[in-house]
């Protein structure tokens, strides 16, 4: 049977295989050399902060120069930027002379030349005048007007589409449109509001305002020849990454982030304040008065009804505890069953697993050399989307972690078959304390690596056996380690588990010990008490301490329990050994 699998699996996998190497031969040869060899002309425009311009020293700088640096480290690419007047930049990509333009406005028009990545940043352009001057509050009203554009920038193309009367003045940068304006000359300036305001603050253009906010939104990012698609998904991919990792946040913020000279006056804002917040402090001086005339009436009565609640609640307790009891003896029956069950279905997907992942191993194995020798004579070529130096390490562990998941996955279905079976044994049986506890860890292998990063066990050797029933002891180690996972507020605090012989008492001992929240004081004379629970809001039934506590008192054992609010607990469970530690 398992031969016949594996003709199945080499007969279907050949094929797979043959094509493969077919298909990194053709990206080998269309590739021609490494992408890591090949430098990338970047271009930008030379004046349009903060997103990209020639700083004190001539050299580029800004937002679309950090993001570039940025995606080529991340990459892997050879980039050179370089920073010039815009229209030449943008005939540059058309001549093929620049690879890519790191910072363009998205427009239906434009996406016939080139092929955009998602935008990196969004622009937002306004209506520019001289204090003093007649506004335009909209495009429309441009009409008739002399007006400075950037050019070949965006808003030269969407004017020129949109075929207004109205007489373009076009400049090299947007700085030289907003001086030309507060020299005096023309009517209005179309300028991106950012770095409109970088401009205006650099130079000192005191009488140019906006007086229109928002004329035309742009989606603003990378963009190359249509030809040259793939260059793009590289820094599309890119972006991705450092939008994953953060690192688009920090350098967004650093030169796109609010600026010292965009914030709110000082009395304006106390003004705000004052606004809002005396008003407010009337309304509550006067709800604070009310609310005490209410407190007084209220305690009055509260007073009259405690003693009539405190007796039907105790009724209710009682009636309560019986049912749920009943509830939780029928939930555990109900859980074998669906235990079992559930352990079916997974056990049969998870048994193809566990058959077929060695088989794989063995196929990959077998494929190697004719992949290395391939790879030899053809260069590093890509394999699933990664190059074939990185795959062939990574696949065996890839395999390897998978077989040892599937392995995981059945030594969990076999401990909740036999945490969840049902036993009506007496308690006469002998049990080994430290494989109860390996069990029990275990089954809450998920939830402990999901609360801590610092859980250790500590087993003692040579430790006695026990007497009693394996799944309810089980059962009890399982409670106080759930509770232990649930009392951490931080990842970094630790739960610590020891099992060891007490001479003095002969009892073997498990200490479950945390670093969490504690238990306060006045809770700690009810924590085996049924239905008493600091997590009701969580779903916390209060059932978990006082059923442990009922099966270790019939077990002859003990349950304590010591804790500091603020420092962790320690649960010690003593259960009485049948023979006495060794001598050495």
């Amino acid at each position: 049977m398992e031969l016949r699998r594996k003709g199945v699996f080499f007969g279907l996998i050949a094929p797979v295989l043959a094509l493969l190497v077919l298909f990194a031969a053709g990206l080998a040869g269309a590739q021609g050399s490494s992408p890591e060899d090949f430098t990338i002309i970047v271009g930008g425009d030379r004046s349009y902060p903060p997103y990209e311009f020639l700083d004190s020293n001539g050299k580029p700088a800004g937002f679309n120069v950090e993001l570039t640096h940025a995606i080529a480290e991340v990459m892997g690419m050879k980039v050179e930027i370089r920073l010039g007047a815009w229209s030449e930049m943008r005939r540059g990509v058309e001549s093929g002379a620049i690879h890519a333009l790191q910072g363009i406005s998205y427009s239906e028009h434009r996406a016939k030349e080139f092929a955009f990545s998602p935008a990196h940043s969004i622009v937002h352009h306004a209506i520019y005048a001289r204090r003093g001057s007649t506004p335009a509050k909209s495009l429309d009203q441009l009409r008739g007007k002399e007006v400075l554009l950037h050019k070949d920038g965006i808003m030269h193309d969407t004017l020129v589409q949109m075929g207004l009367d109205v007489s373009l003045v076009t400049t090299e940068t947007p700085a030289e449109a907003l001086r030309i304006l507060a020299s005096g000359k023309h009517d209005y300036a179309i300028v991106a509001m950012l770095p409109a305001q970088y401009l205006i603050n650099q130079h000192g253009l005191s009488n140019i305002v906006p007086v229109a906010r928002s004329v035309a939104t742009q989606k603003y990012g990378y963009a190359v020849r249509k030809a040259n698609a793939d260059l793009i998904a590289r820094f599309t991919e890119g972006l991705a990454i450092l939008h994953e990792t953060g690192r688009y946040q920090a350098i967004h913020h650093k030169w796109l982030g609010l600026r010292e000279g965009e914030r709110i006056p000082w009395a304006k804002t106390f003004k705000y304040i004052s606004l809002v917040t005396i008003p407010f402090l009337v309304i509550l001086g006067l709800t604070v008065l009310w609310s005490r005339t209410l407190q007084k009436k209220v305690a009055q009565r509260t007073e009259a009804l405690t003693q009539e609640i405190a007796e039907r609640k105790r009724a209710e307790e009682a009636l309560h505890q019986h049912q749920e009891q009943l509830i939780q003896a029928d939930k555990l029956t109900a859980l074998g069953i669906l235990v079992s069950g559930v352990a079916h279905e997974i056990n049969n997907p998870n048994g193809l697993i566990l058959m077929n992942t060695p088989v794989i191993m063995e196929a990959f194995s077998d494929a190697e050399p004719i992949l290395d020798k391939y790879s030899e004579e053809n260069s590093d070529f890509f394999l699933g989307g990664l190059k074939y130096s990185r795959m062939r390490r990574e696949i065996p562990l890839m395999l390897s972690e998978m077989l040892e998941g599937a392995r995981r996955i059945k030594r969990t279905v076999e401990d909740l078959k036999d945490f969840a079976r049902r036993n009506d044994s007496a308690l006469m049986e002998s049990i080994d304390l430290n494989s109860a506890v390996r069990t029990s860890v275990r089954l809450l292998d998920n939830l402990i690596r999901k609360s801590t990063n610092h859980f250790r066990v500590h087993y003692a050797e040579d430790l006695p056996l026990v007497r009693g029933n394996l799944q309810r002891i089980e059962q009890v180690i399982v409670n106080l380690v759930l509770n232990a996972c649930q009392a951490l507020s931080d990842s970094e605090q630790g739960i610590f588990l020891t099992t060891f012989h007490d001479r003095s008492t002969g009892d073997n001992v498990l200490e479950v010990t945390d670093e969490g929240v504690g238990i306060a004081e006045e809770h700690m004379s009810h924590l085996t008490d049924p239905f008493f629970t600091t997590k009701r809001e969580a779903g916390g039934t209060g059932l978990g301490l006082s059923l442990s506590a009922t099966i270790v008192k019939e077990h002859g054992g003990s349950l304590f329990f010591a804790s500091m609010p603020g420092k962790g607990t320690t649960a010690r469970l003593a259960l009485p050994a049948l023979q006495e530690h060794p001598s050495r």
